[in-house]
């Protein structure tokens, strides 16, 4: 999945500023954590960035980071959805919740949806074990998570990302409704 040339810039410039407010003893995994978490996920740049900076090759940097399943490679999806497969939410039911959304977005886990909405990840326990099955969305727990209730967490996704054209539309089109719709 590429990512435009001026999202690109941006990255770049967030891990510049990164490394250097950092100093030169900084922990190699702390400073990919503050990366991801200030771009989403680790692109080959700050790879290449974070290698030349802690004097490592390309590989270290990135056999570090792929040890670890905390890392990712692909741009995230607006809504980042995270599928707790702990002994607790495996038990009722967790394997089930994630083949809905896999099936409801389209995706595979570890997938991001073309439009880049939504991106699915399997997790280990996040702790909240009397709620579950449990499902993480942008960092709000869901407890008790079934089927259906996935179908209601991706409808609002597909009726979020509807409002947004819809207001995007309005603002190039002056405001107007389309024909058959009715101003609220």
């Amino acid at each position: 999945m590429e990512v435009d040339a001026d999202a690109e810039k941006k990255e770049k410039a967030k891990v510049k500023e990164i490394l250097s407010n950092a100093p030169k003893s900084a922990n190699l995994i702390n400073m990919l954590l503050k990366i991801q978490e200030a771009i989403g996920y680790l692109p080959r740049h700050a790879i290449q960035s974070m290698a030349e900076f802690a004097g490592l090759t390309e590989s270290n940097v990135y056999g570090v980071a792929t040890f670890y399943n905390r890392f990712r490679f692909v741009p995230p999806g607006r809504h980042h959805i995270q599928v707790c497969l702990g002994t607790a939410c495996h038990v009722k039911g967790g394997e089930i919740v994630l083949q809905s959304f896999e099936r409801n977005l389209g995706i595979d886990e570890g997938g991001v949806t073309p439009d880049r909405e939504a991106s699915l990840e399997r997790v280990a326990c996040v702790g909240c074990c009397t709620l579950a099955p449990v499902v993480v969305m942008d960092g709000k727990v869901e407890g008790k998570v079934s089927p259906t209730k996935v179908d209601g967490i991706t409808l609002k996704i597909k009726m979020e990302k509807e409002k947004m054209a819809k207001e995007e539309g309005a603002g190039e089109g002056g405001g107007r409704p389309l024909s058959g719709e009715q101003q609220a």
